[in-house]
């Protein structure tokens, strides 16, 4: 990913002719912009446009290793902007636009473009490069069964409080079948921002993956009870997972009990699993937080600490857990040399490894991508078991 200078191919073209005829035709940005799509994806690069009165313009975009805030050039004389930047085909990347005018800087969505990614901390633009298409199965399909979804208040004497519990069973639940289960570390944000109910039913539906419970869990103070927080291992492991066997008809073996989440949430599962080894047979990990050092500190701060030392533990001893890990991050993320790292630890342990990247940043959108990959492998349908 590089910024291009001068603009390319078609819409150099069409800049520079701007730049000759704006001024006398006020109406010439207006036909350039109208019924285009923003940004302009033409090959690798891509095109970012602004227009509105400012001092400056820059783009914030959360690709790890690059400038983060590239800088817009204003065509003389109008209130047009533009950056075009080289962008490898397949990508999917959320951004902002900054609009600065004096000391103020204000970060905007990009109002050119309706394509829009929300996480918990509110909403971004997202620019899909050549080749990018969101998967199928994470669209509603009036075809698929809806599983239920019920919420569940549960006492937690590991944790001293209460909590909170969306268990989802399959469309074609039966209480004289047997079930696998698997635990989600971060639910409601797996359930808002990657549309996990609708991609269960659908892959369940297409048969990509068996019919599973899901435990959708969420944490109080996230930051202290995912970081290999022993009260949290064991409120899954001995409360919350010996509880849901007790209501349903779950598999009681290794094979049929799964435990995932992203970001901190993977860390969490790590935690888990690895406390409890051999009890969780299935692991999804995604753009895991793994702090680690080989030499010093990680210098990530305290909040990492008890991670680091996990990470580190395990590098030194690694000792198997689970029966299969899958793990995904994307290229963009600053996680990314943790991840990769991680990789080869966890197959050093005669664990089946799976490992999948994707040109894609720390996002739920990107997360939702890859749990095809992850679930279909962990948790086959029989379409996969007969492929496979």
């Amino acid at each position: 990913m590089s910024v291009l200078d001068p603009v390319a191919k078609v819409v150099r073209t069409e800049l520079e002719s701007l730049r000759q005829y704006a001024l006398a035709d006020p109406g010439a940005i207006d036909r350039f912009i109208d019924g285009r799509p923003f940004p302009l994806v033409e090959d690798r690069t891509s095109t970012f446009v602004y227009r509105g009165e400012a001092d400056a313009v820059q783009l914030r975009h959360w690709v790890y290793g690059l400038p983060s805030t590239p800088a817009f050039t204003r065509l003389d004389g109008t209130d047009l902007w533009y950056l075009v930047l080289e962008l490898p085909a397949d990508s999917r990347i959320e951004y902002k636009i900054e609009v600065i005018r004096g000391s103020a800087i204000e970060s905007i969505e990009d109002p050119l473009n309706p394509s829009r990614a929300r996480d918990p901390f509110g909403a971004n633009s997202v620019l899909h490069t050549t080749g990018y298409e969101r998967p199928a199965w994470t669209f509603a399909d009036p075809e698929a069964r809806t599983g239920t979804m019920e919420r569940h208040r549960r006492p937690s004497a590991a944790l001293g409080r209460d909590v909170d519990v969306d268990v989802y069973v399959p469309a074609r639940f039966r209480l004289t079948g047997q079930y696998p289960l698997l635990v989600v570390h971060d639910g409601s944000d797996y359930l808002e921002y990657s549309s996990m109910q609708t991609v269960l039913d659908n892959l369940i539906h297409r048969l990509d993956m068996a019919e599973v419970v899901v435990a959708f869990s969420n944490p109080h103070d996230r930051l202290v009870e995912y970081a290999d927080f022993e009260p949290h291992a064991r409120h899954i492991a001995e409360e919350l997972v010996p509880w849901l066997e007790a209501e349903l008809p779950l598999a009681t073996t290794a094979a049929g009990r799964g435990v995932m989440g992203a970001s901190f949430g993977a860390v969490a599962s790590f935690s888990v699993a690895r406390r409890y080894p051999g009890r969780f047979g299935r692991v999804l990990l995604q753009s895991g937080s793994f702090a680690f050092s080989d030499i010093g500190t990680s210098e990530r701060g305290p909040l990492l600490a008890p991670v680091e030392e996990m990470v580190n533990g395990f590098r030194d001893q690694p000792e198997a857990f689970s029966e299969q890990v899958f793990v995904s991050c994307g290229r963009y993320e600053s996680l990314i040399y943790e991840n990769r790292s991680l990789v080869p630890v966890l197959q050093s342990t005669g664990m089946e490894v799976r490992y999948v990247e994707a040109r894609d940043g720390h996002n739920w959108e990107n997360w939702r991508d890859r749990l095809r990959d992850g679930l279909s492998w962990l948790f086959p349908g029989p379409v996969w078991m007969v492929y496979e």
